[in-house]
C-alpha cells in the first residue's frame, strides 16, 4: 500500500487511471480499484488535498429506515410505466447491471434487510442470439405502494465450464483431472473464459481469477402490497462452446430457510441441446394422507439426478400446486356449504371476498415452493411451467357454463391468475381482478336481491382499475411481452385474460411449444380456433427460421398438459351423463345419497369433468383431430420429429401416432410417428391399480383418420421395485408416482453405447430399421428404438442415457418403487425417440390399402 502513497506517483488528472467506478453507487469502489489498491485497509495519509475513505463514508453515507420494504398508511397506487430502476436494454453480459440505486444494500443480519418468505425460484424463458434469457423471483415480507430505500441486488457469475465431449478446449478441465475436480459429477474449471477476448457490451462485469466474470443484476419490483413484495431479477448469460456452471447470489435479504442466499444453475454449450425434467401433479388433491405418501419424496430422485447429471430446464405440465383447498379449509368452505347450486351460482364475489381468497392463494404458493425437497429445485433448476386446473381449483373450464360464469368462479379465476402469473412466470399481474360491488357482511344466503358489479373489474375485456384493490398497492406496468409468449387472439370466458403459450428454443436442436389449455376452456373446447392460428403461424416461423439457418430444429417437444393419445372412456363418459343418473343426482340434492361420487359445484358426477378434460372425450374429438393434424403438417413441412408431453392423470403410459403398418413407412421416414409422453404425479397419489388394468384393457389400436393410428406402446417389463402395482396382463399404464427425463443422444452426456445403433444407419450403411420384423400392428415395437423398452433399455441406464451420437432424443420414466420412502428411490424404463427425415415426394403414391383386423375406427 506504500508504494501507491509514494511522493513521486503521479495525481488527479495526471494519474493514469482514476479507478472510477462506473455505476452511480456513490459510495462503492469499483472494480479495477479493489483490485489496484487490495484488500488491505488504506493507511492515513497526511496529505492534504486527501480524505480519509472511512471518514467520508461515515458522514455521507445515508441509512435506510428501519421500514425497508414495508408501506404504511394509505397512499394512493403508484403505477409506473416500467421499473424505472431498469438499466438500458441491449445484450449484455450475465445479466443487467442497473446503476440508479436509491441507497446501499444493507449486510445480511443487518435490521434493514428484507426477510424473504419465499424464494429464490429460477426461471428459464428462452434463447437468443447465443445467450440465455431467465429470471429470479424472490418474495419479501412486507410492502405498499411507497418506494422502496433500496432495491436488493443479485450478483451473478460463470464459476465452471466443461466442453463437449469429442471437442477440445484449452481452458475446459477433464473430469479426472482439472483443478476443482468433479462438482456434480461434471467436470468444471475455475471459471476461465472458453476463449480470449471475451468482450462485454454493457453491464458491470469483472474478470477475475484468469476470466471468471460477474456481473450486478438490480431487481424490479412487479408487485407490492402490506403483505408481500415480489422481485424479479433478469439474467442474461452468454452462452459459450462449453457448457457454464452459474452461480447467482442474493444481497439485501434475510433468509431463514437452509435455501439461503446463493444457489447454482447450468447452461448448455452453444452446440449442445437441453438436458430436460418433465413433471405434473405437484401436490396433493383434498383429502389425501400426505404422511402416507412420504410428502414430496421424488423431489429427492431428482435432486439427486440433479447432482450427478444437472439439468438445464424443468418442465412443469400443470398442476404445480394444488389450490382446491380453498373450498375445504378456506374462504370458499360457506359458499360450498350451500346446499342449492341456484343460490350457488347467484352468490356475489365481494371485495371482501376476494381479499380472502387472495390472502390463501399467496399463502399456499409460499408455503409450497417453499416445501423440502421441490424447494431445492426450483431454486436450481429453470422452470418453463403452464398451469392446469388445479392450479385455480379442481375442474376449473370443465363444469357446465351457466356455473362457470358465476361470480365466484371469475373471482377465483382472476385470483388464481395474478399468483400464476407472479409465482410461476415472474410476471407483474393485471392491475385489478374480478369482484362484484356488495361487501360479505351485507349478503344473506336466503337473499334474493339482485348483486350489482363493480363495472371497472366485470368486463369480458379484463378488469380496469380498482382502487379498492390498488389501495396501498404497487403493480408495476410491463409495456413489453417477452418474446417467448405466443398470445391468445381474445380474453378466456371465465379468466377475462388472454391465453400465453409459450416458445423457447431447449439448446441447439430441440425447440419447445407449451400450449396454454386452461385459459380459453371450457366444456367444449380447449383453445379457440384463431389462437391455433396464431400458434401455428409462429410455429411455422420459428421453424422455418431455424430450418434456414445453420442450426436447424430436429425435435420439436408439445405440452399439452392433457395427454393426447390415450385410451377411449367414451363409455363411463355416456354412463355418468345418462339420465340414469339422474334419479341418483336428486336423492344427492336433497338426502345427500352418493357422497363425494357428486362434486360441489354443479352437481355433475365428481369424475365427469375429468373425463371432459381430455382431448379424447366426445367434446373435444374435432378439435383433437385438428390438432394432430397440424403437428403432422409441421412434422412433414420441416422435418421436425414431435413429441408430446401429458401429465394430469397421475400414472405413467407411453401413446404413440403412426402410420398404419400397411403403408410399409419407415419410423425415421414417417411423420406421423409421434410419441405421446405421459408423466403424472410426481407429488399425488396414484389412482388404484383397478383403474390402470382397466385402461390397459381398453387399449384398442385406434383409426384417428385414414392413414394415422394410435395406441399405448408396451413400457413396462416389471413393476418398480419388489411391489406388485399391475396385473400381470398389463404392461401399458402404470399407477405409481413418477417423473420423466429427456436427453439428446449427441455423444456429450455419458459414455457411448456398444456400437447401438437407434436411428439412421450403421456402420455399414444398413438401416437400423431393416433388421426388425415387420410390425404386425401397433401393439408391436415400430422400430428399434422401442425395442426392449421398459428396464432394460438403454435410454434406463444413467451409463448409457443420451450416451449415442445420432440425433435421436432418449425418454426415462423414473417409478417410485415403495410410497413409504421418504427417499423416493425409482426404477427407471426407457425408450428412444428417432429424428425425422422427411421427403414429401416419397409420400406422395402411398395409400391405404386395408385396415388393420381388429382395430377401431374413430368418429368425429
Amino acid at each position: 500500500m506504500a508504494a501507491h502513497y509514494a511522493e513521486n506517483l503521479l495525481h488527479g488528472r495526471d494519474h493514469p487511471d482514476t479507478h472510477a467506478s462506473p455505476n452511480r453507487w456513490r459510495h462503492q469502489e469499483s472494480g479495477s480499484f479493489h483490485r489496484h489498491a487490495g484488500a488491505a485497509p488504506r493507511e492515513p495519509d497526511a496529505r492534504a488535498d486527501s480524505k480519509d475513505l472511512a471518514n467520508f463514508l461515515n458522514k455521507d453515507r445515508v441509512e435506510p429506515p428501519p421500514s425497508a420494504g414495508s408501506g404504511s398508511g394509505s397512499h394512493k397506487p403508484l403505477m409506473v410505466a416500467g421499473n424505472i430502476y431498469n438499466g438500458a436494454s441491449g445484450n449484455q453480459p450475465l445479466g443487467t447491471a442497473q446503476d440508479d440505486v436509491v441507497n446501499r444494500v444493507p449486510e445480511p443480519g443487518s435490521n434493514n434487510a428484507l426477510e424473504v418468505k419465499c424464494g429464490p425460484l429460477l426461471n428459464y424463458r428462452r434463447m437468443e442470439n447465443e445467450t440465455w434469457f431467465g429470471s429470479v423471483l424472490v418474495v419479501t415480507k412486507g410492502g405498499g405502494s411507497g418506494e422502496s430505500p433500496f432495491l436488493p441486488v443479485l450478483t451473478l457469475k460463470v464459476v465452471g465450464t466443461r466442453a463437449p465431449s469429442g471437442t477440445s478446449s484449452p481452458n475446459a478441465t477433464s473430469l479426472e483431472n482439472g483443478p476443482n475436480g468433479a462438482q456434480n459429477g461434471v467436470g468444471y474449471n475455475n471459471g476461465e473464459s472458453s476463449g480470449p477476448g471475451h468482450e462485454h457490451t454493457n453491464g458491470e462485469s469483472v474478470h477475475r481469477g484468469g476470466g471468471l466474470e460477474e456481473s450486478r443484476v438490480e431487481a424490479t419490483k412487479l408487485y407490492s402490497d402490506p403483505g408481500n413484495t415480489f422481485w424479479r431479477f433478469n439474467l442474461q448469460v452468454p452462452m459459450r462452446p462449453s457448457e457454464l456452471q452459474c452461480e447467482y447470489t442474493l444481497s439485501g435479504f434475510e433468509f431463514s430457510t437452509k435455501k439461503g442466499n446463493k444457489q447454482t444453475f447450468y447452461v448448455p454449450a452453444i452446440s449442445e441441446s437441453m438436458r430436460i425434467m418433465f413433471h405434473s401433479c405437484n401436490g396433493f388433491s383434498v383429502g389425501t394422507d400426505e404422511e402416507a405418501w412420504s410428502g414430496a419424496a421424488l423431489w429427492n430422485d431428482v435432486n439427486r439426478v440433479h447432482q450427478k447429471t444437472p439439468f438445464h430446464v424443468m418442465l412443469g405440465g400443470g398442476d404445480q400446486i394444488y389450490n382446491d383447498g380453498i373450498r375445504v379449509n378456506g374462504p370458499l368452505r360457506k359458499w360450498t356449504d350451500i346446499g342449492n347450486p341456484k343460490k350457488r351460482r347467484e352468490f356475489p364475489f365481494p371485495e371482501s371476498l376476494r381479499k380472502e381468497c387472495d390472502d390463501y392463494y399467496v399463502n399456499n404458493y409460499i408455503r409450497w415452493y417453499g416445501t423440502e425437497p421441490f424447494s431445492t429445485a426450483n431454486g436450481q433448476i429453470a422452470q418453463l411451467n403452464l398451469w392446469d386446473d388445479h392450479d385455480i381449483i379442481d375442474g376449473f373450464g370443465s363444469y357446465v357454463d351457466e356455473f362457470m360464469r358465476c361470480p365466484v368462479f371469475r373471482g377465483i379465476g382472476g385470483v388464481a391468475n395474478k399468483y400464476y402469473l407472479l409465482f410461476q412466470h415472474h410476471l407483474a399481474p393485471p392491475v385489478s381482478t374480478f369482484t362484484t360491488g356488495r361487501s360479505s357482511v351485507e349478503i344473506t344466503y336466503n337473499s334474493t336481491e339482485s348483486v350489482q358489479d363493480a363495472p371497472q373489474t366485470t368486463s369480458d375485456a379484463g378488469a380496469s382499475a380498482d382502487p379498492r384493490q390498488l389501495e396501498n398497492t404497487f403493480v408495476l406496468e410491463e409495456k413489453t411481452i417477452d418474446s417467448g409468449y405466443i398470445i391468445g387472439s381474445k380474453p378466456g370466458p371465465y379468466v377475462a385474460e388472454h391465453s400465453r403459450s409459450i416458445y423457447a428454443r431447449l439448446g441447439a436442436r430441440i425447440a419447445f411449444f407449451g400450449i396454454d389449455a386452461r385459459t380459453e376452456r371450457t366444456r367444449h373446447q380447449v383453445n379457440y380456433p384463431e389462437t391455433y392460428d396464431i400458434i401455428v403461424k409462429r410455429l411455422r416461423d420459428e421453424l422455418g427460421k431455424a430450418k434456414a439457418s445453420s442450426s436447424p430444429i430436429s425435435h420439436l417437444i408439445v405440452l399439452l398438459g392433457i395427454p393426447i393419445a390415450y385410451p377411449r372412456l367414451t363409455w363411463l363418459e355416456n354412463i355418468f351423463s345418462s339420465p340414469l343418473i339422474a334419479p341418483i343426482k336428486f336423492l344427492n340434492k336433497r338426502f345427500g345419497l352418493g357422497g363425494s361420487f357428486f362434486n360441489h359445484f354443479d352437481g355433475s358426477v365428481d369424475l365427469l369433468d375429468d373425463l371432459d378434460d381430455h382431448y379424447t372425450a366426445r367434446t373435444h374429438k374435432k378439435e383433437r383431430l385438428m390438432l394432430v393434424h397440424k403437428l403432422q403438417e409441421l412434422a412433414s413441412e420441416f422435418s421436425v420429429r414431435v413429441s408430446i408431453l401429458g401429465g394430469d392423470v397421475h400414472l405413467a403410459a407411453v401413446g404413440r401416432f403412426y402410420s398404419n403398418p400397411k403403408l410399409n413407412i419407415p419410423i425415421g421416414n414417417d411423420y406421423r410417428y409421434m410419441v405421446n409422453i405421459i408423466s403424472s404425479a410426481i407429488v399425488n397419489k396414484p389412482p388404484p391399480q383397478a383403474v390402470a388394468n382397466l385402461l390397459a384393457r381398453r387399449n384398442k389400436i385406434h383409426h384417428l383418420d385414414q392413414d394415422t393410428d394410435e395406441t399405448l406402446m408396451k413400457f413396462f417389463d416389471k413393476d418398480p421395485g419388489n411391489s406388485n402395482k399391475t396385473s400381470n396382463s398389463n404392461d401399458v399404464t402404470m399407477p405409481s408416482r413418477n417423473w420423466a427425463m429427456i436427453t439428446e443422444n449427441s455423444g456429450t452426456h455419458a459414455q457411448p453405447s456398444n456400437n447401438l445403433t437407434v436411428n439412421g444407419s450403421d456402420e455399414n450403411g444398413t438401416r437400423a430399421d431393416d433388421s426388425l420384423p415387420k410390425p404386425k400392428d401397433g401393439h408391436s415395437w415400430l422400430h428399434r428404438g422401442e425395442v426392449g423398452a421398459g428396464t432394460k433399455h438403454k435410454a434406463a441406464k444413467v451409463e448409457t442415457h443420451g450416451g449415442d451420437a445420432d440425433g435421436s432424443l432418449d425418454i426415462c420414466i423414473r417409478v417410485e418403487k415403495d410410497q413409504h420412502d421418504k427417499e423416493g428411490k425409482t426404477e427407471q424404463y426407457g425408450m428412444t425417440i428417432p429424428t425425422l427425415s422427411y421427403d414429401a415426394a416419397s409420400d406422395a403414391t402411398l395409400e391405404k390399402t386395408d385396415a388393420i383386423p381388429g382395430a377401431v375406427n374413430e368418429t368425429v
